[in-house]
């Protein structure tokens, strides 16, 4: 079954962690008082439970996020010459950022300054709350830096308060899969110390894969040299792109767009998939790459629950429009 949106928080609670009705019910509480930032309220089993923290560069839509209660950390971009943050789809149009790059917009990124940190983390610690922040790939970012500046600061400040970073070493919605299956562990009950762990297992186990429409954005971006963008173009080559070791580089190539889309669905089998998580599609605007990329996915997994989502501006400033990503979890060989 093909999702867009995702399924419901109940749906996956029961499915993945078996947790009883009642931790379920407690769980949904929790996240609800964490949307109404209510600390007092965001108890489990009577401790007072960490805010859930992510950023919007992991790229889970803006419906999932507010659902479970997370706290987004809004990654900023520019175009046009004004500045924006990213809000995981809510009121940005994708779409049009896209239409903005193919008529020629240069965007660009930027890391966040210590103090926009502060501004995020302050008014939760001074609630009297921890905090708990799962991220993106530190090596894909200077704004780490800054955070752990930030962070430095505010453990002086509030010496009693806890914040706890996590790394996903992934970027877009292979982040986005480690975000929210860690947040459902979370707003179940699990512990700071559980949710590290789980994170940690959880993102040896997250897989993703890109490949590009046009390659001027890679050789822009640094990933590829002007030569090899010049004869990858003549020559209809696309890159396959992939996170080893939390950073993205060019692992394989292909011959023209079908190919590459083709050689993208191999990677299912190649990483034995695991069918119990949801396999997710991302497009930079190109709703019929996505939809030959399904295709292929269904010839060897009909039964696949597919998120189909679009990539957003913070993202698409590096890979630009017509980049499609599959993004999955594979099977688990130590259980």
């Amino acid at each position: 079954m093909t999702v867009n949106g995702g399924i419901s928080f109940a749906k996956f609670s029961k499915r993945y962690y078996n947790y009883n009705m009642v931790r379920y019910k407690e769980g949904k509480a929790i996240a609800a008082a964490a949307r109404a930032g209510n600390p007092a309220k965001t108890k489990f089993g009577g401790f007072t439970m960490s805010r859930f923290f992510c950023d919007s560069n992991c790229e889970l839509w803006y419906d999932k996020v507010e659902n479970l209660g997370i706290n987004c950390i809004s990654m900023p971009y520019t175009i046009g010459g004004e500045e924006y943050y990213y809000d995981l789809g809510k009121n940005t149009d994708n779409r049009a950022f896209f239409a903005k790059m193919r008529g020629g917009a240069v965007p660009k990124t930027s890391a966040l300054n210590e103090s926009d940190y502060i501004v995020y983390f302050e008014p939760v610690l001074k609630a009297g709350e921890d905090i708990i922040y799962v991220t993106f790939s530190h090596k894909m970012s200077g704004t780490f830096n800054s955070m752990y500046k930030a962070i430095d600061d505010l453990k002086t400040a509030y010496p009693d308060r806890k914040i706890t970073v996590v790394d996903t070493t992934h970027i877009s919605m292979a982040a986005g899969l480690v975000v929210y299956f860690a947040a459902l562990k979370h707003n179940a009950g699990a512990t700071d110390e559980e949710i590290v762990e789980f994170v940690e297992k959880f993102r040896d186990l997250t897989k993703c894969y890109f490949t590009v429409g046009d390659l001027i954005y890679l050789k822009r971006g640094g990933r590829l040299s002007s030569f090899k963008a010049a004869m990858g173009t003549l020559f209809n080559i696309k890159p396959i792109i992939s996170n080893i070791d939390g950073k993205l580089v060019n692992i394989d190539k292909s011959k023209g767009r079908k190919r590459s889309l083709k050689d993208l669905a191999a990677y299912l089998e190649t990483d034995d998939v695991d069918e119990n998580y949801p396999i997710v599609v991302m497009n930079a605007d190109c709703d019929e790459d996505v939809a030959l990329t399904v295709s292929y996915i269904k010839e060897k997994h009909p039964n696949a629950e597919i998120w189909e989502q679009l990539v957003g501006p913070v993202i698409g400033s590096h890979c630009g429009p017509n980049t499609v990503g599959l993004l999955f979890v594979k099977k688990d060989k130590a259980e």
